[in-house]
């Protein structure tokens, strides 16, 4: 078959290569220049299985109520005139129960661990290099509350067979060094070895590459401006390139656009519960290479994550809910810089920190969409928030056996829209 990707992401770019490897004819449209230059451009740069709580969870309602007032607030709700944020934020509730936040555990941990290992495959099949670091992630509290309220979660992953070790602040500095200015202060940590690191634009990009090289259609700087459709059936996805409006005609078509999914399909009158959740990452030179880190980090109380990329350090996280706008907030940018340089003062060069955000696609579950949609000949996979290269290889491999017709190799519940 002849199937377009709408979207050049890490998400949009692992699907083409999964689609390629099944004999399928691809092409995939994006508004950029090349591929993964919006969410996937600068993100934390993790590979985490562990990382599987949602934002979602019983505690999850008090903390935004606190948060609501603090600009540098890791989760920060913007109310806006836009029912589409109300209708998210009002079905997030009913996602912070206790039985909900265990189902969604399940579903982003069986979708991580098999994703990771479609990426594993993936790199030992190609070779591919984008300053992969396989030494794990170590999740660190400061507050005994946050240390604790992570031990039931953490259960939750072990008996789903995601590897993650309750450790003390002695093994912590024992598995990563640079911890140790704050070993005082660790109330403890957790371990998952298997967890991985490296730059996602560099890996969307060489995927791009590879694509290419075995015959996939990319159509660059090319707007999206909805389809064409007759009853249950999509007959052409009208493009917008160089001033020309033009009509791309496929046999099948698959939505992966992040944020923008959510506004694409309302024009079908499908109705994508995707809200862009605006997060934020600093990229400093390595200053001391004996005080920075090599094992990639999770700091949770402050949601923020580390990765070593060569010799630059990326701290990414912290989520604000306020509509399609990319403009940086400079209070939360200074916030992930003074956080940083109180965990790790001479690692990098804080004060040469250069600033990103991009729009992360988040449902209220954390559990992306991924599967048919009520028209015969379109496909969902999209909505994956944070977690986006992390359930990237995995989403991407699972469509395209449900486009095949096969039944995917992982216990993951997907879309029927």
């Amino acid at each position: 078959m002849h199937i377009v990707v709408l979207g050049a992401g890490v998400v949009g770019v692992t699907t083409a290569w999964f689609l390629q490897k099944q004999g399928h004819q691809v092409t995939v449209v994006d508004r950029q220049s090349q591929s993964g230059l919006e969410t996937s451009y600068a993100n934390g740069g993790q590979i985490s299985v562990s990382h599987a709580e949602p934002w979602a969870n019983p505690s999850a309602p008090l903390k935004i109520l606190k948060w609501l007032f603090r600009a540098d607030a890791p989760l920060l709700f913007r109310p806006k005139m836009d029912p589409a944020q109300w209708r998210w934020a009002l079905s997030f509730l009913t996602q912070c129960t206790s039985a909900k936040a265990v189902q969604n555990i399940r579903q982003m941990v069986n979708l991580g661990m098999y994703s990771r290992s479609q990426l594993q495959a993936l790199r030992q099949e190609t070779e591919l290099e984008y300053d992969q670091v396989t030494k794990g992630i170590l999740h660190f509290y400061t507050n005994p509350e946050e240390f604790n309220a992570a031990l039931e979660p953490t259960r939750i992953m072990c008996d789903l067979g995601c590897d993650r070790q309750v450790i003390d602040a002695n093994k912590a500095v024992e598995i990563e060094p640079g911890l140790k200015p704050i070993q005082h202060k660790i109330a403890g940590a957790t371990y998952t070895s298997e967890d991985e690191s490296g730059d996602a634009r560099k890996f969307t990009q060489a995927v791009a590459e590879l694509c290419q090289k075995a015959g996939v259609e990319f159509r660059f700087r090319t707007d999206i401006l909805g389809f064409e459709h007759s009853g249950e059936r999509i007959l052409g996805v009208q493009l917008l390139k160089d001033g020309q409006h033009q009509t791309l005609r496929a046999d099948a078509y698959v939505l992966s656009l992040g944020s923008y999914s959510a506004v694409l399909a309302r024009k079908l009158g499908l109705f994508l519960n995707i809200y862009p959740a605006k997060g934020y990452s600093i990229t400093v030179p390595v200053k001391n290479e004996e005080a920075a880190f090599n094992v990639s980090l999770t700091d949770d109380e402050y949601k923020l994550v580390y990765s070593r990329l060569g010799n630059r350090i990326r701290v990414a996280g912290t989520a604000e809910l306020n509509g399609y706008t990319r403009t940086l907030n400079y209070a939360r940018c200074q916030a992930i810089v003074r956080r940083t340089a109180d965990i790790m003062p001479d690692a990098g060069y804080w004060d040469q920190a250069e600033f990103w955000t991009g729009l992360r696609p988040a449902t209220p579950s954390n559990v992306p969409y991924v599967g048919k949609s009520h028209f015969a000949n379109l496909y969902l996979n999209t909505g994956h928030g944070t977690l986006g290269w992390t359930h990237s290889c995995g989403s991407a491999a699972a469509l395209a056996d449900i486009v095949g017709g096969r039944k995917p190799e992982v216990d993951f519940t997907f879309s029927g829209l």
